[in-house]
């Protein structure tokens, strides 16, 4: 059975307006087999998930991955804790910073890597003030009306 190349990329839109990103790293998910075929038909969502630790594991919470149309009554549970697959020195430079400094991990974006399996890209992220906001919104606004008046 050969698979034609799917690009799947579930992004998190509102993680780059709330939280300034200070760092990424990329981790694999422990999923079951209905969860890699919902996620394959794009039936998954990450933009109310956060990621904790639990006992030295990283777990994503509250990421909806839709229940599989095609599944049996071995279906999985939508919104499940998954755990995160990283290095031991990554999980530990992730808890000493979260201790340290009140910084929390995000979920920024889910994708399918070359070899078809799952990946969720985080960022260790510090949460914007109202006012920090309004700067992201005024810049973007300027960068818009600036490629609008380059294009003409």
């Amino acid at each position: 059975m050969v698979h034609k190349k799917q690009n799947i990329n579930i992004k998190n839109k509102r993680a780059y307006f709330d939280y300034e990103i200070l760092e990424k790293f990329v981790a694999g998910i422990q999923l079951v087999g209905t969860e890699i075929k919902s996620i394959r038909n794009s039936k998954a969502s990450i933009g109310e998930a956060y990621c904790r630790f639990t006992r030295h594991e990283l777990y994503v919470v509250n990421m909806n991955i839709s229940e599989y149309d095609f599944g049996n009554i071995n279906n999985h549970e939508a919104r499940r804790d998954r755990k995160l697959l990283l290095n031991k020195k990554e999980l530990e430079k992730l808890q000493k910073k979260i201790k340290e400094s009140g910084l929390t991990i995000i979920p920024l974006r889910l994708f399918l890597n070359d070899r078809g399996l799952a990946k969720i890209e985080i960022g260790l992220a510090k949460g914007k003030k109202t006012h920090d906001k309004r700067e992201t919104l005024k810049a973007k606004d300027a960068k818009r009306d600036m490629d609008r008046a380059m294009k003409f």
